[in-house]
């Protein structure tokens, strides 16, 4: 049994449970939860091995990557200058970033870029990864990519262009980088453990990923072996030319190594946050509340950053999809605890997300990347949560 460590507080018993479920039956390796309700923590809890090849043990203070719940932090910082009156979610991206207007996309608004309308998912021709991790030359290509699709017209997940693509507006309209805005407008006021581009110092606290192959590899499989519901997704994945598979090969070599510490001090807004859960869970309750103090965005700001913008078929995930403006918004297959809740997945089973009508504000980071239908992890802690408020 893991050794589970960390607070909980009274009515807050489910999600212990939950958690310590995950270690016993559903896989996790290392992981850290935390919830905040009201403005203070109410759940902070810890366990496992943070590195598996040296046998070290998660503690209080572990860094995990995130993957694409970097997002959520991206667009709060996207939101921060809309708030200062420093950036127009409706000028065009030309407007702050002269060459985007090539190739047709003189008229397309800062809002696309956010809500993954602007048909950007992929590059004709794929940036050389040690120039993406460079920055200028990704965002030199993007500039140049022509629109997958008419913009507006259709959405679809901007795995890995979206950092570069949101984070060069940021970068145009503060003169800083995406992950320094972070760093210092955001992070530093609220004391968060959370980095977009990990300095040196930090580096001995980032827990290593483990990868779970899947038992069955679809991509392989006899048709007639897929289930029903799963074959659609399934053929785009076998296209080498579908957007589900160009949206993550926009680096040559496509496949990037996210222990790597190369990668982990660069700076990809899209999908290599690195931070506790609790720095996930304070940031979200930040922005619903203030946090000692602290309130990220005005009601009236976050009204306009939470409404939907997108919703329906996502055209790489081959599935349904909510969006605000950044945010991705509760569906079925995206546990949060209410309609009104907002917030980021990440591969393999980090969840940060915000729920105002509740006053709930949660994080959860783990090392062991699973995700697909069977992986249950979050939805136990979410809904451990919302028995807890029942």
């Amino acid at each position: 049994m893991t050794m589970i460590d960390g607070e909980v507080a009274a009515g807050f018993e489910p999600v212990r449970e939950a958690f310590a479920a995950n270690f016993d039956r559903h896989g996790d390796i290392g992981a850290a939860v935390c919830v905040y309700h009201d403005g203070r923590p109410v759940v902070d809890l810890w366990g496992g091995t943070a590195d598996p090849e040296a046998d070290r043990p998660w503690t209080r203070d572990t860094l995990q990557l995130v993957y694409s719940a970097t997002k959520g932090a991206t667009a709060t910082a996207a939101h921060l200058l809309v708030q200062r009156g420093a950036l127009d979610l409706d000028a065009p991206v030309a407007k702050y970033w002269p060459e985007f207007a090539a190739n047709g996309k003189a008229d397309i608004p800062v809002r696309w870029l956010l809500s993954h309308q602007a048909g950007l998912v992929a590059l004709d021709h794929p940036v050389p990864l040690a120039e993406a991790l460079a920055w200028h030359p990704m965002a030199t290509a993007l500039a140049a990519q022509r629109p997958l699709w008419a913009p507006g017209t259709a959405h679809g997940y901007h795995g890995r262009t979206w950092g570069w693509l949101v984070g060069e507006v940021i970068r145009r309209v503060s003169g800083r980088t995406p992950g320094r805005f972070f760093a210092d407008d955001i992070a530093t006021p609220l004391g968060l453990d959370f980095f977009i581009g990990l300095p040196a110092s930090e580096r001995d606290r980032v827990s290593r990923m483990v990868y779970q192959q899947p038992e069955v590899d679809f991509t392989t499989a006899p048709p007639e072996s897929i289930p029903e519901e799963l074959r659609e997704l399934v053929a785009a994945w076998r296209d080498p030319n579908s957007f589900s598979n160009r949206a993550f090969q926009v680096t040559d070599p496509p496949e990037i190594d996210f222990n790597s510490p190369d990668v982990q001090a660069a700076e990809l807004p899209a999908s290599n946050g690195i931070a506790t859960a609790r720095g996930l869970a304070r940031m979200y309750a930040a922005l619903i509340g203030e946090v000692d103090g602290v309130r990220l965005l005005t009601p009236e700001t976050l009204a306009s950053a939470t409404q939907e913008q997108a919703s329906g078929a996502d055209q790489v995930m081959v599935a349904p999809s909510r969006f605000s403006a950044g945010y991705m918004l509760p569906i079925d297959t995206n546990p949060m605890t209410g309609p009104n809740s907002f917030g980021h997945t990440g591969r393999g089973g980090s969840l940060g997300f915000a729920d105002p009508e509740h006053s709930i504000a949660f994080g959860y980071a783990m090392n062991h990347i699973i995700g697909g239908p069977d992986d249950m992890r979050a939805t136990a802690l979410v809904d451990a949560v919302r028995n807890s408020l029942a």
